[in-house]
């Protein structure tokens, strides 16, 4: 699930000076993927919880572009 987001995050995580392998960026269709395994745990609570991972990755994205990450390496 974690490398779900880490794909779905992807581009800004790059931007922000977060150093990712190559294979993570040709994830296939991340977003559909993470909610597909949520809703095998319980389609009733898939999309909210779905909503909830997204909105922890931009508040991490969020966060690495408020402290420049890149500038600190």
């Amino acid at each position: 699930m974690e490398s779900l987001l880490v794909c779905i995050g992807a581009p800004r995580l790059k931007d922000g000076g977060v150093p990712l392998p190559p294979s993570v960026i040709l994830c296939a269709d991340p977003e559909r993927r993470l909610y597909d395994l949520l809703a095998v745990d319980g389609s009733d609570t898939a999309h909210s919880r779905y909503k909830a991972l997204i909105r922890r990755l931009v508040s991490f994205e969020s966060t690495i572009e408020c402290v420049g990450l890149s500038t600190k390496r």
